[in-house]
């Protein structure tokens, strides 16, 4: 029996809708078994509320309680969310679970909850000990690995070095082969518009990018020199790259939104576990309607079992 574990995420947003949905409604395995992480008491409220059936492969692992207020901002939920993920990491490192699927927390309720991290993905590298650990974004037909993640777009040039590029790099070629992806050839954005135009419109391609990019190529990894953004997910789209490195969060989610917003998966790099995630927030606006799509959350659990099956290169 495989076992994947789902995080509850910010029970008043829409994780718990998506998670049902994707679990009662897909098609799974009869040696599948969902361990969802969280509360079984709100769930059950908001199935009973929303109209949706519950899995008979869904088994309850509660770590807390909550209050369900649709659409609120809370403490109390933020604090419950933080906690399924680290009961979750816990089964995860030590066997318990084959795999982990996130529901979508809300960053200013992790701030509020005392959670000193950006998101999910610094917070699983603590809890994990992991050091070299990025964000692939999986959907549409692309695949994105970010340079630098949630972070201000003042901040982003001067965080932008040659070791911070050479690791993206380096986990997106494991992580195609840990997808089963071939060939794997990388394409890179710049950072500036025309991939600094020479050095007319900056200096970081010349300076920073294609020098490390270079020193990769000559390792072996088929990546290729800074190119323009504007062109360069295009060329993905087609095939001629199997991922895209981005130097920033939007230049790389604005495209791959644009042309799988309803599939997009956040897959975590560099972990000893398997862990992927929705690539949406908690949707607040929507929460407790019943409407919310949940086919990026049926696709991040059908990645999580997937890869669960395969050796992951960080263990």
């Amino acid at each position: 029996m495989k076992r994947v574990g789902i995080t509850i995420g910010d029970v008043n947003g829409i994780g718990v809708e998506v998670i049902l949905k994707a679990l009662v409604y897909g098609r799974w395995s009869q040696e599948m078994e969902f361990v969802l992480l969280g509360s079984e008491a709100i769930v059950r409220k908001q199935a009973e509320a929303m109209k949706i059936p519950l899995s008979r492969r869904i088994r309850f692992h509660d770590v807390g309680e909550a209050a369900w207020k649709p659409g609120r901002l809370r403490v109390d939920a933020s604090r419950l969310a933080v906690a399924a993920i680290e009961e979750g990491v816990k089964q995860a490192v030590t066997g318990q679970l084959d795999g982990l699927v996130t529901a979508p927390v809300n960053k200013l309720g992790f701030q509020r909850a005392g959670v000193d991290v950006p998101g999910h993905t610094e917070l699983l590298a603590k809890l994990t000990g992991s050091s070299r650990y990025g964000m692939m974004l999986v959907g549409g037909g692309l695949r994105v690995m970010l340079a630098t993640r949630h972070l201000p777009l003042k901040e982003v040039s001067s965080a932008i070095s040659k070791a911070v590029v050479r690791e993206a790099v380096e986990l997106a070629y494991k992580g195609l082969a840990w997808l089963g992806v071939s060939p794997r050839s990388i394409g890179v954005c710049g950072l500036n518009p025309h991939a600094g135009d020479g050095g007319a419109l900056g200096m970081e391609e010349k300076t920073i990018l294609n020098p490390v990019l270079r020193a990769l190529a000559k390792k072996g990894i088929p990546v290729s020199m800074a190119l323009p953004a504007d062109t360069l997910f295009h060329q993905a789209i087609r095939g001629e790259y199997q991922a895209v490195v981005a130097m920033y969060h939007d230049q790389g989610l604005a495209p791959l939104k644009m042309v799988g917003f309803d599939e997009g998966i956040n897959l975590t790099l560099g972990l000893p576990i398997v862990r992927t995630s929705p690539d949406h927030g908690t949707a607040f606006g929507l929460a407790g309607e019943g409407v919310a799509s949940a086919k990026s959350m049926r696709e991040a659990i059908r990645l999580a079992v997937y890869l669960a099956d395969r050796k992951n290169p960080w263990i």
